[in-house]
């Protein structure tokens, strides 16, 4: 899709999803030059977010308390792994692997979430290692085909290393934490 397209869409809806807005910021991003016409149709939009004829909608309402015990789980044994050994690897790509091996546990409440990790963490906890373990081995296995391949959200030039991985992971995960000042 288009600038034009995104904004026709979004104005038709009244709604900006994600996922357009992705869309539309990785146009600008790539684009040399943006035309006459797409200006105008991304003042259009800025007007109609303004006027609240179109709203935003949140990244997310909701979460999956799945994916942070998966990628704790993974990070530890991703940690361990990369201390005692020369191996590196991909966090996203293990994680991805044992989340689709998984049941989703949904929770659009913070009491919710806090159900569904104890839940988890009594009648699944094997479950999750058992299939994070499988992940990693299988990771280890594979050949690096397709080296240039790139993944979801990273941009060429940005380093990818764990550090990295885990601070993304972070500011998805406590995009509401604000440090307080100690009295």
């Amino acid at each position: 899709m288009n600038i034009q397209e995104i904004v026709e869409l979004a104005l038709k809806d009244g709604y900006l999803t994600p996922t357009m807005e992705a869309e539309v910021g990785k146009i600008c991003e790539t684009a040399t030059e943006l035309s006459i016409e797409e200006y105008m149709s991304l003042d259009r939009l800025m007007g109609a977010l303004l006027t609240g004829e179109v709203v935003a909608m949140p990244r997310k309402q909701f979460i999956n308390v799945m994916e942070e015990l998966v990628i704790g789980e993974a990070i530890a044994k991703v940690a361990e792994i990369e201390a005692t050994s020369d191996q590196s690897l991909e966090v996203g790509d293990i994680a991805a692997y044992a989340l689709n091996r998984l049941p989703p546990l949904y929770a659009t409440t913070e009491e919710g979430a806090e159900f569904q990790r104890s839940r988890a963490k009594k009648e699944l906890q094997n479950l999750i290692s058992t299939q994070v373990k499988e992940a990693i081995d299988r990771s280890l296995q594979k050949p690096r085909f397709y080296p240039e391949r790139q993944a979801i959200g990273k941009t060429s030039g940005v380093d990818g290393g764990f550090l990295v991985q885990i601070n993304k992971l972070l500011q998805s995960y406590a995009t509401d934490f604000e440090q307080k000042d100690k009295p």
